[in-house]
């Protein structure tokens, strides 16, 4: 369905810039469609396309200083795809301008950083779409979690009124808060076990840390804090209480995740900060294989991280790098 208030139906699955006509034949031959009416028929777009191997991590070109080129024209299709590549572009065009240094996201920070990095080190064979899938790091680039990792960035810029920092300064304070109350008090085991023996998980025999509790299987806070009357006035006397709460308790459930890929993203920008020389001969170097020279003089990535992640530069062939360069 297209909206709560029309007829109009998205035919999933039907996708077409045929001919109207056929469109609208084909359409009719579909059982249950015998007498479907068309409100637009299906489209497509032609449009030029550079090859985005060629760009900065500022999306600007590295053939020709101070042209930045963002959207369709990298090789990717959606409005986000492009409504994001123009808010980076944009933003270092002006601060190219201003003599400031480049404002680039990580694959750690967010799904744009995992786009850019994907389109100039692996450039694209078809109209690229941003899928969840592509990010190595879903657990840290979670939909709750985006205002605390991008609007302190977007205020660096004054993109942001004072009031939103606030909230989400507020926020991060309330969280830390209501995370210190859950790994620091223990639980009483007259008001917990009932709790427990409600939802099939078992009893407390001694008192343990809030936090342990809510590391079991099947246990949520919301209803957990409902047992213990202290507790809950405790975190609902906390500005923004309730998701503030939601980001405390996933933090515990899914410590140990979030800290192994924490430090595989710390591993990985580590690499990032490693900078190869831009005129490095890659054809010289015998002892990578000769898909990774290939590879590697045509894209030319300006750090080991970037070399790392091109299809058919190996972690050997990286390894060979970092001896090169004195690592």
């Amino acid at each position: 369905p297209e909206g709560w208030n029309t007829v109009e139906m998205y035919i999933n699955g039907f996708s077409s810039s045929l001919p109207a006509e056929i469109q609208f034949e084909a359409m009719r031959k579909v059982p249950g469609f015998e007498n479907v009416a068309f409100f637009r028929p299906g489209y497509a777009i032609e449009y030029d396309y550079f090859n985005p191997t060629q760009l900065h991590n500022t999306l600007q070109t590295k053939q020709i200083e101070n042209l930045y080129f963002a959207g369709q024209i990298n090789g990717t299709t959606g409005y986000e795809e492009a409504a994001c590549q123009g808010l980076i572009a944009g933003i270092n065009a002006v601060r190219k301008i201003h003599n400031l240094s480049a404002f680039t996201l990580s694959r750690s920070d967010a799904y744009i950083g995992v786009l850019i990095d994907d389109l100039i080190t692996k450039g694209t064979n078809e109209p690229y779409r941003m899928f969840t899938s592509r990010a190595e790091y879903r657990i840290l680039l979670r939909q709750d979690n985006a205002d605390i990792r991008l609007t302190p960035k977007a205020n660096e810029f004054g993109l942001v009124s004072p009031e939103r920092m606030d909230k989400v300064n507020q926020k991060i304070k309330s969280t830390e808060n209501i995370s210190k109350i859950l790994h620091e008090k223990s639980a009483v085991l007259a008001e917990i076990n009932p709790y427990l023996e409600s939802i099939g998980s078992t009893p407390l025999t001694q008192k343990i840390k809030i936090s342990s509790i809510l590391s079991r299987p099947g246990v949520q806070l919301t209803d957990l804090a409902k047992y213990m009357p202290e507790i809950l006035k405790e975190i609902e006397t906390q500005p923004m209480a309730e998701e503030a709460a939601h980001q405390a308790e996933i933090a515990i459930k899914y410590a140990g995740y979030l800290a192994r890929e924490t430090e595989n993203a710390e591993k990985m920008q580590r690499m990032d900060h490693i900078r190869i020389h831009p005129s490095i001969d890659y054809e010289r170097i015998t002892s990578i294989s000769k898909e990774a020279r290939q590879k590697l003089t045509h894209i030319r990535p300006e750090t080991l991280g970037q070399a790392s992640r091109i299809s058919g530069v190996s972690p050997a062939d990286i390894s060979v790098l970092m001896i090169l360069m004195g690592r």
